[in-house]
């Protein structure tokens, strides 16, 4: 399940150039008869489901190639802050949000991918809805984040190996210093922003696949990243055999890419 809409419809932050394609060749070559498809093109970094490479707001930390291939895949934790959030669009998750996730389902894992699922999806696409503001000025943003306290929690009492969340930044929209990223990414803990579909992960038990473009030097970069579910919530008697589960998580778990 991904966000499949329109090039125009992808969010991008506010400040950044949009994607865009353009038609090279489309039909017919003359010389040879053959049906031919051939486009370019350009877009930010940072849009649609996409990873903050540490060095996005750390100098010195990882760049997208330096991030190792297995730095967006591992064991997925869902923290579920979507009730505060109904009330609270400025709403920043707590250490208290996650040690409360810690006494129901355990620890957070060691080298574990941890999501906050605020529910700020159900916006996309509207960008208004969903950013808080249609324009360029970055003070108007409104949508929830981690707090930096949270943040300096998980560095200091945890090991996780990326962040992600279903909102636009790992900060809340009125930030002005952006603690959260600056936090995490000193310890070259990955960001992953524009989340879809964390309300089809469960707390506990499934893990993620995610595997950013390869940009030389990047401070981000689009991320496919899927969601394959426990063994245990399949049926057994019909998909019996690795594959078979392999691609059923596939086809019906894809968290992301927000298509553009």
């Amino acid at each position: 399940m991904t966000y499949d809409f329109a090039v125009n419809e992808t969010i991008y932050w506010p400040t950044a150039d949009p994607f865009n394609m353009t038609v090279v060749f489309k039909g017919i070559v003359p010389s040879s008869g053959v049906y031919l498809e051939v486009n370019n093109f350009c877009a930010a970094e940072h849009g649609g489901t996409h990873i903050d490479a540490p060095s996005h707001f750390y100098r010195g930390s990882w760049v997208v190639d330096h991030i190792p291939v297995d730095g967006v895949i591992g064991d997925a934790v869902v923290v579920d802050v979507t009730a505060k959030v109904s009330g609270d669009k400025d709403y920043q998750a707590t250490e208290l949000d996650l040690r409360v996730w810690e006494e129901k389902h355990g620890r957070i894992p060691d080298g574990s991918i941890l999501f906050l699922y605020t529910g700020w999806g159900r916006h996309w696409p509207n960008k208004e809805k969903y950013l808080g503001t249609t324009t360029k000025d970055t003070s108007l943003l409104r949508f929830p984040g981690l707090h930096p306290d949270a943040a300096k929690w998980l560095v200091e009492n945890r090991k996780i190996k990326a962040f992600g969340i279903d909102a636009a930044s790992l900060d809340y929209g009125q930030t002005k210093t952006y603690k959260t990223h600056t936090t995490l990414f000193e310890k070259n803990i990955v960001g992953i922003e524009n989340v879809a579909n964390l309300d089809q992960l469960p707390p506990t038990g499934a893990m993620v696949i995610g595997l950013p473009m390869k940009i030389r030097g990047g401070s981000g970069a689009p991320l496919r990243i899927i969601g394959l579910l426990p063994q245990a919530t399949r049926s057994a008697a019909i998909y019996n055999t690795a594959t078979e589960w392999l691609i059923l998580s596939i086809a019906l778990f894809i968290l992301a890419v927000i298509a553009v």
